[in-house]
């Protein structure tokens, strides 16, 4: 029978993944430090750390992140931005580097590790993506005009985006401890739950 097949474990990972990657949609219209309020750094990290295979660990993150970016592209912005905004690969880059966090960073499922790599992986969104802005030429609000290439511009790169870094960090810890602590309470209550 076809109900002998279907893995509960994996059944609940990939809705818990893509109901979070819902939540992104409705505050995706404007571009605030307030939108960097996300679930994509605790969505990486969740399936980082419960998916058993490398390549699920990796896939299904990266799979919920771009149905939800084409959704937010085409029924929220209304193709503003063509396929997809500028830089996405970089984006995206960084969204496998957290994954693999998720999977290196938390070996046992508690407060702690969960917390300590929220905030890593939150630091390590911010340093790289905020790098690949300066790198492509961003904009200095102060002035604005592109950031200049030295030591200074990408300073001030770093600081302008220091608040949306406040946000996904934010985001990051709640959606993590949503996430997991609800995973980790279902797994009590229905042992299928549990990694064989």
């Amino acid at each position: 029978m076809i109900t002998e097949k279907i893995n509960p474990r994996f059944t609940v990972l990939a809705l818990f993944m893509i109901a979070v990657a819902a939540m992104r949609i409705p505050d995706s219209a404007q571009l605030t430090p307030w939108s960097n309020f996300t679930p994509i750094g605790a969505m990486g990290l969740f399936g980082g750390a419960y998916f058993s295979k490398n390549w699920k660990a990796v896939f299904f993150p990266l799979l919920t992140l771009f149905a939800s970016d084409l959704i937010i592209q085409y029924f929220v912005l209304h193709g503003k931005y063509g396929i997809m905004y500028s830089g996405w690969y970089w984006i995206y880059g960084i969204y496998i580097i957290i994954t693999l966090m998720g999977k290196w960073l938390i070996k046992t499922i508690t407060v702690k590790n969960v917390l300590v790599s929220a905030t890593i992986a939150a630091l390590t969104h911010w340093l790289l993506a905020d790098f690949t802005v300066w790198v492509s030429g961003g904009i200095d609000l102060r002035t604005m005009l592109p950031l200049s290439r030295d030591w200074p511009g990408l300073l001030q790169c770093y600081i302008q985006g220091f608040p949306f870094m406040l946000n996904f960090l934010a985001g990051t810890l709640v959606y993590s401890l949503m996430m997991f602590g609800s995973f980790e309470w279902m797994k009590l209550r229905n042992p299928a739950l549990k990694l064989v």
